[in-house]
């Protein structure tokens, strides 16, 4: 891909809550991502399941060791 083809690059900035820099700290730590990669792929990962959910499907979680699957839900 040449530099022309090359896509469009989005520059923001976000404000996150205690909660969200702590889970991207951890996630950072715990895959050697960047915090821009995790981000990335973080809103990649919930466009798919929102698309999933909006389309009629369902999207479930099983624990590890459990044989209980559970619906997950996106407020």
């Amino acid at each position: 891909m040449s530099k022309a083809e090359a896509p469009i690059k989005e520059r923001i900035t976000v404000n996150l809550t205690p909660k969200a820099a702590q889970a991207l700290e951890a996630l950072t730590k715990s895959t050697g991502d960047t915090k821009t990669d995790a981000i990335n792929r973080a809103l990649q990962v919930y466009d798919f399941l929102d698309k999933i959910i909006r389309d009629g499907g369902r999207v479930y979680v099983q624990e590890p060791g459990s044989d209980v699957q559970e619906r997950v839900r996106f407020l």
